[in-house]
């Protein structure tokens, strides 16, 4: 995303302020902000509307800007903001947080052609998929098919629709089936290397076979995550909040189909709750991570990540959360297996 500052203006700026802007910020566009809050956007056209209606350069732009822009979140995946950009016929749409505040704004150029990111893309693959079996007995459940293609393949090629194509994979179980099907990654466009686990390490305790640092922030995804998250804005995120580690988390309901009752210490009746939602934020298995957080994993030793996030709190260290509004399941057993298949081709196209 395009960051907003050059882009800027106050709804008191004239109309020769904000034509500044826009042709320096070089992108036909400028963004009527209240300190974060998007009041409107407006472009050149506007200001040649207004214009030919009499105002002059002098005038301020208040009654040029448009009061009802077309917005996305950060939370919305890149197919969905290209499929708005297209239907309403824009070149650029701001990106709001889930506090309507703009963290940046899409051009549908960079959409379709991502830049190459440099941050690393660890997967965590190796596995045994015990819940799966008798499915996972040949096969490491990663490569099991969802649609028309492995479950793995599908988190690589969403990694590559962002442009991040430095992928290492942490592999064990029938580690030769992962390789044979991917190699060095050339024939699906992205450059993947191998660490291999002699034993169970836990979905931190792999990071520890790592031997050169990243030399930024870098992503850990479980391999058994079907997800249409937006990698890129995840990024901006972590960095926008000066974070030391951020996990993604998934809201997770869950009802009582029973009445509730609330007792004292004598065991008299309080309250009674009846059938009550009870709504929890789960640990999505998708992290961001700056390299010396590497120094927190012990050697050799099984080591989970939920633990690595303790310990990076204990130490003082700023660890965020990036909240998954978008499609997201784990593939943790049959059923879950069988939805994925059903839903695939209603979430991913290629």
């Amino acid at each position: 995303m395009k960051r907003i500052n050059e882009i800027k203006v106050d709804k008191n700026s004239t109309i020769r302020e904000t034509l500044t802007i826009i042709k320096n910020g070089a992108m036909k566009i400028a963004l009527v902000l209240e300190e974060q809050k998007l009041l409107g956007t407006i472009t050149d056209g506007d200001i040649r509307d207004g214009l030919l209606d009499g105002l002059s350069l002098s005038d301020k732009i208040l009654d040029v800007y448009n009061k009802n822009p077309i917005v996305c979140y950060e939370n919305d995946s890149k197919q969905m903001i290209i499929e708005k950009l297209l239907s309403k016929k824009i070149q650029q749409i701001p990106i709001l947080n889930d506090k309507d505040e703009v963290i940046g704004i899409e051009e549908i150029d960079d959409l379709f052609q991502p830049s190459k990111k440099i941050n690393k893309v660890v997967l965590m693959v190796g596995g045994l998929g015990t819940r799966l079996r008798p499915l996972t007995d040949d096969i490491p459940k990663p490569m099991l098919k969802v649609g028309d293609k492995p479950i793995l393949e599908t988190i690589v090629l969403n990694f590559k629709k962002y442009g991040f194509t430095n992928i290492t994979m942490c592999v064990n179980y029938k580690s030769h089936i992962i390789e044979d099907h991917f190699g060095d990654g050339e024939k699906f466009g992205v450059a993947i290397d191998y660490l291999y686990e002699n034993e169970r390490m836990g979905t931190a305790g792999a990071l520890s076979l790592i031997e050169e640092y990243p030399g930024d922030p870098f992503f850990v995804m479980n391999g058994d995550l079907l997800t249409n998250i937006n990698f890129e804005h995840l990024l901006n995120h972590h960095l926008d909040n000066n974070s030391f580690a951020t996990m993604c988390l998934r809201k997770y309901e869950y009802d009582i189909p029973y009445g509730v009752v609330n007792i004292d210490n004598n065991e008299n009746i309080i309250s009674i709750q009846e059938k009550p939602q009870y709504n929890y934020f789960v640990n999505g298995g998708i992290y961001l991570i700056n390299p010396e957080g590497l120094e927190y994993i012990p050697k050799g030793k099984f080591f989970d990540m939920p633990t690595l996030f303790e310990a990076l709190i204990k130490n003082n260290k700023s660890c965020s959360s990036y909240i998954i509004r978008e499609y997201w399941l784990d593939i943790g057993r049959l059923s879950d297996y069988e939805k994925a298949n059903i839903e695939y081709n209603n979430v991913f196209s290629w």
